[in-house]
């Protein structure tokens, strides 16, 4: 069950730097043994904090076409956890980022903010279907988004920075 000092909000520019913390912490235990090591050393802290500093200061335009960052938070304030969602052309909303603090795993708090996002598109992209990628080997993954009631859409390979590609499946939750 997620703590009840736990909120979830809107992210913001200034989140930039724990949202890149979390992200490459996040990325180190949950893709160790999966991705090449080299994929997971002393530069992914740098090129996730580039990324979000860019994903969360371009101007996306209209709207309907812009993202968004949710970041769950401690009783402290302290992130714990957050998603984006990226509007396609196709008219879904990808999550393209879910991620909770190691070791907070389990607790609800990635529930919480799938809820978030299922509400969010809901409300702002009436009709859409929410989905996301994740590694097939990513085994811990998988079973949450199967235990949330996500439904296997698609297999393909994933292309990763260094020019290796993985298995992944995609995963869709119906339009409401």
């Amino acid at each position: 069950m997620i703590d009840t000092e736990t909120a979830i909000r809107t992210g913001t520019a200034a989140d930039a730097p724990a949202v890149a913390a979390l992200h490459a912490a996040s990325w180190r235990t949950a893709y160790a043994g999966i991705v090449p090591p080299e994929a997971l050393g002393d530069g992914l802290l740098a090129e996730r904090r580039e990324l979000w500093e860019l994903r969360l200061t371009v101007d996306y335009g209209e709207p309907a076409a812009t993202p968004l960052l949710l970041v769950a938070e401690d009783g402290s304030g302290e992130p714990v956890g957050f998603g984006y969602l990226v509007p396609q052309p196709d008219g879904r909303v990808l999550v393209d980022n879910l991620h909770v603090r190691p070791g907070l795993t389990g607790g609800g708090i990635g529930t919480a903010l799938l809820g978030a996002a299922r509400s969010w598109v809901a409300s702002a992209h009436p009709g859409a279907a929410l989905y996301l990628e994740v590694l097939r080997e990513n085994r811990r993954a998988v079973a949450f988004y199967e235990r949330c009631g996500g439904v296997r859409t698609d297999e393909r390979r994933a292309p990763f920075p260094g020019g290796f590609e993985l298995p992944e499946y995609e995963y869709t939750w119906a339009r409401p």
